[in-house]
């Protein structure tokens, strides 16, 4: 049988890692509600493993299908381009949903919290101490990653690599200095709408950052083992949207929940 194809788009063979995608997802949702309960963190361990081995195989399927296969051709890269695209906007109206909130209890803050922002008794962090200092990375952070994308652009692939290292570097110091921010709050998420507000919008865009240094750790590893080009790089391109999005959210929170709130 022949496996030629006579159209341009990219018909996916059967795979087990949907399948085994959606059950370490419930595992790993199933276990921090057991830690929730019980502080028992065995099924959480059982569902981060199977969900990382997962990762691992299904992308490295698609870095066969696009780089060795040839199965990412231009009209397959366009739909994935609007898929990133699109990707973005809901991520865009995700965050929305937040500041929304937060924005509807700092103008108008009613007298369950004694009509006063922040509330009674909560006492914001100093936004020119650890706050400015993620800024100055994430910001620096972006500019490393236009530099990793011009380098693979002029085809000088050392630049490249060293830049997307530097870009991930610092993705994993904002993570860790955050994490020490939390250790450190003076206040909790169930300490009245600020604390809820606050740790919700951060926390996720925390986790926002962790996915985005994963994205670009795969793009270096990709890069590193050449496969990526001038003309084959949409992963590196989608990668750097993805950073730029985690970039702009955190300068608008920056700006409202530790400059404005303080």
């Amino acid at each position: 049988m022949s496996t030629h194809s006579n159209h341009p788009f990219h018909l996916v063979s059967q795979s087990p890692w949907p399948l085994t995608g959606a059950l370490s997802t419930m595992t790993l949702l199933t276990g921090l509600i057991l830690w929730f309960h019980q502080f028992n963190f065995n099924l959480i361990l059982l569902g981060l493993i199977i969900t990382f081995l997962t990762m691992y195989q299904w992308w490295r399927d698609i870095s066969r299908e696009s780089t060795y296969q040839g199965c990412h051709t231009i009209k397959v890269t366009t739909g994935m381009r609007w898929g990133m695209i699109l990707f973005i906007i809901s991520e865009i109206f995700f965050f929305f949903a937040f500041f929304w909130a937060f924005f509807h209890n700092n103008l108008n803050p009613g007298i369950e919290i004694g009509s006063t922002w922040p509330p009674v008794a909560i006492y914001p962090f100093n936004p020119f101490q650890i706050p400015l200092l993620n800024t100055i990375i994430l910001i620096s952070s972006g500019i490393s990653v236009t530099w990793t994308h011009h380098s693979i652009l002029e085809n000088n692939f050392t630049q490249a690599v060293n830049s997307l290292f530097i870009t991930v570097m610092l993705g994993i110091y904002f993570t860790i200095l955050q994490a020490y921010e939390y250790l450190e709050a003076p206040f909790t998420i169930s300490d009245s709408i600020y604390g809820t507000s606050f740790f919700m919008a951060t926390g996720f865009h925390g986790l926002h950052v962790m996915i985005g240094t994963m994205f670009l750790l795969v793009c270096l590893m990709r890069l590193m083992n050449n496969q990526l080009s001038m003309s084959h790089h949409f992963n590196l391109e989608a990668a750097a949207w993805y950073w730029h999005f985690v970039d702009v959210v955190w300068l608008f929170l920056y700006t409202a929940m530790y400059w404005w709130s303080s």
